[in-house]
């Protein structure tokens, strides 16, 4: 069943600027599913209507059964949590604890309930030992699981995130991948904005390429990167995995991430 329910969706912002041209798009409950494209594809457009901080103007954005024209974005905090680029734009506490309660006393959830997503959002984004200091005392990356689990603590259905791994090292990329594999299996449906080709190959099943305001391409992921003519399309450059897989001479379209090609090998030497 379809969570989002997007239908001849097209937006244009106030100086006539086109930003979206006839979008329609579904996906389904507890899916995990990255965006892709160059700045200016209509991307974050997009993901800012599902979460209702647009309202469309031709077409309809359906999520969970709701119309996002009938509904505030409060009413529909409840429902989509979206997690900015720059986490500067979110935080507005002076504490930790303080930012990761804010949502869920915000909507109205029980003290009970509060206080055990809040513990479990802080766990989940390693932030333990950071809930009594000041958010802007805190490295970029940091600041970024604050305003993740600030998200996940007010337990909506849909969590979208917008480029999570910018400014990120090698350890708070496993940890989005952990935290992304986590929320998919307690049924959350995750969207990923990303410029991040092989975050995306490494956690992502599903990929829609968008250019020029439009879709180009919804497919599986390892669909989408052995298409030259997509990314061309889009201007994107596959994962460097994949340019490896190529230039060893080897044509299997299932072979995407580190794992799967390190088993190929295994097997062939056997």
């Amino acid at each position: 069943m379809s969570i989002i329910d997007i239908r001849n969706l097209s937006y244009a912002y106030s100086n006539g600027t086109k930003a979206l041209d006839n979008i329609t798009l579904q996906i389904s409950n507890s899916e995990s599913v990255a965006i892709i494209g160059q700045n200016g594809a209509g991307k974050t457009t997009l993901v800012k209507l599902i979460k209702g901080l647009m309202k469309p103007l031709n077409g309809d954005v359906i999520v969970d059964l709701f119309n996002t024209k009938n509904y505030t974005t409060a009413q529909m905090a409840k429902f989509v949590g979206y997690v900015f680029q720059n986490p500067d734009d979110q935080i507005f506490h002076n504490d930790v604890y303080s930012e990761i309660t804010f949502g869920p006393r915000k909507i109205k959830m029980k003290e009970k309930d509060i206080s055990e997503n809040v513990k479990w959002a802080a766990e989940l984004c390693n932030l333990e030992n950071y809930l009594k200091e000041n958010p802007f005392d805190l490295p970029l990356s940091i600041r970024k699981f604050v305003t993740i689990a600030s998200v996940i603590s007010m337990r909506p259905k849909i969590i979208i995130l917008d480029e999570p791994t910018a400014g990120q090292d090698k350890i708070g990329i496993e940890t989005l991948s952990k935290i992304i594999k986590i929320l998919s299996d307690k049924g959350h449906t995750i969207i990923t904005i990303s410029h991040d080709m092989e975050f995306v190959a490494e956690n992502f099943k599903r990929t829609i390429v968008m250019a020029n305001k439009k879709i180009v391409a919804d497919n599986k992921t390892n669909e989408i990167f052995w298409n030259e003519g997509v990314l061309a399309e889009a201007m994107l450059k596959p994962p460097h995995v994949l340019k490896l897989v190529k230039e060893c001479g080897i044509h299997n379209k299932n072979l995407l991430r580190f794992e799967e090609i390190i088993d190929y090998f295994c097997e062939k030497i056997k």
